[in-house]
């Protein structure tokens, strides 16, 4: 198993959900993506986009304004 971390710190939309899609096509089953930024849509989109792709969301964190979502593919 592997983990893919995606930095999208400093982007706005649509970069964040562009990249944690991307990064989500490459990775096999069972494989972790953390994707890592600070633009508040994207920290909704994100999740949404995943559980629309049937792939589970185990966890997001915030912390002074940069958040974290980690996902199982």
């Amino acid at each position: 198993m592997a983990e893919i971390k995606v930095d999208c710190i400093g982007e706005t939309c649509p970069v964040p959900l562009v990249e944690a899609r991307k990064a989500l096509r490459k990775a096999k089953q069972g494989d972790i993506v953390e994707v890592t930024g600070n633009h508040p849509s994207s920290k909704k989109e994100i999740p949404m986009a995943v559980r629309a792709m049937g792939l589970e969301v185990l966890e997001i964190k915030e912390e002074k304004g940069t958040w974290t979502i980690r996902i199982r593919r």
